[in-house]
């Protein structure tokens, strides 16, 4: 496998949670959407964006869900303290060690993230000489999902988590949709210098982005309309709710 041509792609996922909110032992991500683990469908997405290496970075229950997916296209990182989506990342860096090229990072729990989405992602980061590029959208209520902030000149100024955030940043209605694409050796180069410096103690993966600026590089901003496509699952509702739009589907 050739992991250093132009513009290889692996894709990591964050699929360590429990879902504390699910009223379920069982781990978050293998809650099913059609029939099948909300997970499986983000792996099928890594795949057809042709991904070269997909990593699940799995922690509560890890063993079941290793067993109820073991027959996918990936491997498994541990991340067996949740200490936020910048440390689980990091978790992976020893399998991407040999890979020189972009890293795409999905949510596990996101499980209706559409192909033509992802792949204009790709696109308008391939397409821009940043060392990251983050998905957004907007919505009318932003409520728990971290603020894009942008610049006088409407580029990215930084992320601010909801519970981070100020009353004029609660006010930005433009939503991180957790979905992001990195240059490998900026991200994992990055990644060791977050701080946990936040309201929750965690280490953030949009604090890379905040670096990448800090250094004078810049970020860009892909904008989804179809909010929900970008839905993640923390209840069962929420869950029963992207059930019934796959079925649409």
């Amino acid at each position: 496998m050739n992991l250093h041509k132009k513009n290889a792609l692996a894709v990591v996922i964050l699929a360590a949670g429990k879902g504390t909110r699910m009223e379920s032992d069982l781990p978050k991500v293998l809650h099913e959407v059609g029939g099948k683990p909300m997970v499986s469908h983000v792996i099928q997405r890594a795949v057809e964006l042709g991904a070269e290496k997909i990593v699940s970075i799995i922690g509560y229950e890890h063993e079941l869900v290793k067993e109820t997916i073991a027959n996918e296209p990936t491997e498994f990182a541990l991340q067996l303290e949740q200490l936020g989506t910048g440390h689980a990342v990091l978790q992976c860096a020893s399998q991407l060690s040999e890979f020189d090229g972009n890293v795409l990072v999905l949510s596990g729990d996101v499980p209706l993230i559409s192909f033509s989405t992802l792949q204009n992602l790709l696109e308008t980061h391939n397409a821009s000489t940043t060392k990251a590029t983050l998905l957004s959208a907007i919505v009318e209520d932003a409520t728990g999902y971290g603020r894009v902030i942008r610049n006088p000149q409407g580029n990215l100024d930084r992320i601010v988590e909801h519970k981070d955030a100020n009353e004029d940043e609660l006010n930005v209605n433009e939503m991180n949709a957790g979905i992001y694409m990195f240059d490998y050796k900026t991200l994992f180069e990055l990644l060791p210098q977050v701080g946990n410096n936040n309201a929750q103690g965690e280490y953030y993966l949009p604090d890379v982005l905040s670096l990448i600026l800090e250094r004078g590089g810049k970020v860009a901003i892909e904008k989804t309309n179809n909010i929900t496509e970008i839905q993640g699952v923390n209840t069962i509702q929420q869950l029963r709710d992207l059930d019934a739009e796959f079925q649409k589907i």
